[in-house]
């Protein structure tokens, strides 16, 4: 193992998740490989062969998995704010994604994980359009991800009709077979957008390909309220009735719940992805995160797209999180920053199916750590570290970020992209989107 090691990091503070956290000056990781090879004190001295990533105040903690993104949309990031869900989707979202083009989608996939990895996450869970576009530059950025096409009742702007989308999704599957990184998953969009056939064509699919099946449900009341009066139920009871709730499902938002589909969704073993800014931002409502917990319910921590939040910085989404569970339940204990913490890590992980292999920092486990430096005057004095991460850290604090055993940023500059030459594609995509109409 001693000549297998081919980086080791070097702080002051471990946050693993699984052990708690330690403080002792050169407290390292050292990674052979895809994988965690050893913790201790002074790893470097053992392994004087392997690269060095050190910060004398350094924090290192597991990547930050996100669990709900559209990585390609932030082409629309300020073009249609301040609008209600269905508004901003239908009058404006819609009409544009109808323009797209496979390089539009490839270049802003690339901005998204430029953000995503300076920012601290190593995982994402992504859904929307030209999705071999976004497996492209996911393979370019070395990012972990889950990704898969958006499937509609009417055409859409990749693949035409649906016949010819679930053909694009079995190519899909394909190409990306045995990749270490990239998971392909089933993407129905929404009950509003999906018919029952399709919902159930996709859940077979899922099945068939043991690949999670990811959708956006009971985000909205107009939503529920048009499930009710299309469907005569909710859309929770309305996917239970078509035999589509079990553990393979991943449920974005979830904010528009009673109690009995919280039990339901327990049982059926459904993961969430709460994504708390974006449902803010579009007034949509507040996911009663608290209760699924207490419910068994897996959760995890998502983004949603730039266009609707307006980045995909987690260390502010797990800020936001923590406090507006807080002023939801008049309840300063709810949301502490341990639980949203674990959420945004293991609980991500979980969502994800793969708690075993990410999440946490252990032996035996992918090497997907960040690196923060906490010499900051906003982290400043460090008393509780997982309060600190939740509630002080930024993005910008992440110095160095690992992937797979891979350095994908180190001293805060990209490995894996041209951060310079992104921007300048996105200028010019930019002005693009902005004549779309």
């Amino acid at each position: 193992m001693r000549q297998n090691v081919q980086l080791v990091l070097a702080g002051r503070w471990l946050v693993s998740m699984d052990g708690g956290v330690r403080e002792e000056a050169g407290i390292s990781v050292a990674v052979a490989g895809d994988g965690i090879a050893e913790i201790g004190p002074n790893l470097a001295v053992k392994y004087p062969q392997a690269e060095l990533l050190t910060c004398p105040h350094g924090l290192i903690m597991p990547g930050l998995v996100n669990v709900h993104t559209h990585a390609a949309m932030s082409c629309f990031r300020g073009l249609a704010d301040d609008l209600p869900l269905m508004d901003w989707l239908t009058q404006h979202i819609f009409p544009r994604e109808a323009q797209l083009t496979k390089e539009i989608v490839y270049q802003s996939t690339l901005l998204s994980l430029c953000e995503m990895i300076k920012s601290g996450t190593t995982s994402c869970n992504d859904m929307y359009l030209f999705t071999k576009e976004a497996a492209r530059a996911a393979a370019a950025a070395g990012m972990r991800a889950w990704i898969g096409e958006g499937f509609f009742d009417f055409p859409s702007p990749c693949y035409g009709d649906i016949e010819n989308g679930f053909a694009y999704a079995e190519e899909l599957f394909s190409d990306c077979e045995g990749s270490e990184l990239i998971n392909i998953t089933v993407n129905p969009h929404a009950v509003y957008t999906c018919s029952p056939a399709l919902l159930q064509r996709a859940a077979a699919l899922a099945e068939r390909k043991n690949s999670l099946l990811h959708i956006h449900l009971s985000e909205t009341r107009d939503e529920v309220k048009g499930c009710v009066e299309r469907y005569g139920c909710t859309p929770v009871r309305h996917l239970e009735q078509l035999g589509l709730l079990n553990e393979r499902v991943v449920a974005a938002h979830c904010v528009m719940l009673d109690e009995e589909e919280i039990a339901l969704l327990a049982r059926r073993g459904v993961k969430i992805a709460h994504c708390p800014e974006s449902n803010m931002k579009l007034a949509s409502g507040i996911a009663p995160v608290q209760k699924m917990l207490k419910s068994g319910v897996t959760v995890g921590i998502g983004t949603d797209g730039s266009a609707s939040n307006n980045d995909v910085d987690m260390f502010g989404e797990m800020s936001t999180a923590a406090k507006l569970h807080k002023v939801r339940d008049l309840d300063p204990t709810a949301m502490s920053a341990e639980s949203v913490l674990r959420a945004a890590t293991l609980g991500g992980a979980a969502v994800l199916g793969v708690a075993d292999k990410i999440g946490s920092i252990a032996v035996g486990k992918k090497a997907d750590m960040i690196m923060l430096d906490m010499r900051q005057p906003h982290l400043c004095p460090l008393h509780n570290p997982a309060s600190q991460l939740v509630y002080a850290a930024k993005g910008s604090d992440v110095l160095h970020s690992v992937i797979n055993g891979r350095v994908v940023m180190r001293d805060r500059r990209l490995t894996t992209l041209d951060e310079v030459a992104v921007l300048a594609e996105m200028e010019k995509i930019g002005k693009i989107v902005r004549q779309m109409r």
